[in-house]
């Protein structure tokens, strides 16, 4: 009997083990099919602070969490090449998400951002032979939606030198100005410096070999705590001080005035003015949810975040940079995108119009 009642207690031990066990693979079954895998997001470092809240803001609204990766375009572009997996590439300019696309790699590239070029300048009580200016932006015309009296695309001077935007050509050209500039191919700012001294050319032959010649060119690391857009300008600006003038995005140019007011900001005359256009795909084999993230870049409630950074909303007719073949819904999609981004941009232009008449009361 003994032996009975130890069998029968054996055999209820065993079965409760067993459901147990069930009972907990079931959850976490459940739970796995509750969390939604986590997106990989890989964009321009100038994208840093944009996306990065994007990022947060999608999760908390559809609970899809996002890793973030940050670094220059060209090297990213190439670490996708050489098979690292994303699901979500956005890019300071378009050719690189085009190049990912042409290598079937990634599906259509759309301009979700522009971002045009300013220069930037050291500003000290010594300098050259310059006088020192005061730390604002030289800009006659109309300030940018980041909210902070500044306009749209520029080069960014630490003022030793004196900038102006009739001036900022022959700062450029003279041999005690040292020009600073990304590396060019492996990061698209670096490519629109080029762009810069080619249009330079136009305006005053042979000016290209000169500048080309002379710039400096930026490569190593930075210290961790300057790794961020606006930190990198103060690094070589200021602490490092291996420039006196560098080329830059307006919006990593407004990151650097909230870090250092020894920096004078001053837009490109027309005729050298440079804009960048981000491009944005989303990659082969990507989740799901990668397009989820990548439309919630290119509508509004995106678009809003970016613009509070000082980044554009392209115009409608540029939100399409490589339609696809025989792909409707893409192309839907682009048209749908487009009609959004022309009202929320017409939208932005009021909100900079109103901003501008309270600047000028």
């Amino acid at each position: 009997m003994k032996k009975y009642l130890l069998a029968v207690s054996l055999i209820t031990c065993a079965f409760n083990v067993c459901l147990t066990n069930q009972s907990l693979a079931l959850t976490l079954t459940n739970s796995s099919q509750s969390q939604p895998p986590t997106l990989t997001l890989y964009a321009a470092g100038s994208l840093r602070g944009a996306l990065s809240e994007v990022a947060n803001v999608f999760t908390q609204q559809y609970g899809i969490p996002v890793k973030t990766e940050f670094a220059s375009s060209g090297s990213l572009r190439e670490r996708l090449e050489n098979g690292e997996q994303a699901d979500v590439f956005a890019s300071a300019d378009t050719g690189n998400a085009i190049a990912l696309n042409q290598k079937n790699l990634s599906g259509q590239v759309l301009i979700f951002a522009s971002n045009p070029l300013y220069a930037i300048a050291r500003v000290t009580p010594r300098g050259l032979s310059f006088r020192q200016p005061s730390p604002r932006i030289e800009d006659s015309g109309q300030f940018g939606s980041a909210g902070l009296g500044r306009r749209a695309g520029e080069a960014i001077a630490s003022p030793r030198v004196s900038l102006t935007t009739d001036n900022l050509l022959d700062q450029f050209l003279n041999p005690d100005v040292k020009l600073g500039i990304a590396q060019p191919g492996r990061d698209p700012l670096g490519d629109y410096a080029i762009e810069i001294f080619r249009k330079a050319d136009q305006i005053r032959p042979g000016s290209f070999e000169q500048l080309n010649a002379k710039a400096i060119r930026f490569t190593g690391s930075l210290p961790p705590e300057r790794n961020s857009p606006g930190g990198s300008i103060v690094y070589y600006l200021e602490e490092a001080q291996q420039a006196d003038i560098y080329p830059v995005y307006y919006t990593s140019a407004l990151a650097a005035l909230e870090l250092s007011p020894n920096l004078q900001l001053v837009k490109l005359p027309d005729n050298l003015a440079v804009k960048g256009d981000y491009g944005l795909t989303v990659l082969k084999n990507a989740s799901p949810n990668g397009a989820k993230l990548a439309e919630y870049i290119l509508l509004p409630a995106g678009q809003q975040i970016l613009a509070k950074y000082g980044f554009s909303s392209p115009s409608s007719t540029h939100s399409t940079s490589v339609p696809e073949s025989h792909n409707l819904g893409g192309i839907i999609l682009a048209v749908g995108i487009g009609l959004v981004l022309k009202k929320t941009s017409a939208s932005s232009k009021k909100r900079t119009l109103r901003k501008v008449a309270t600047y000028c009361h």
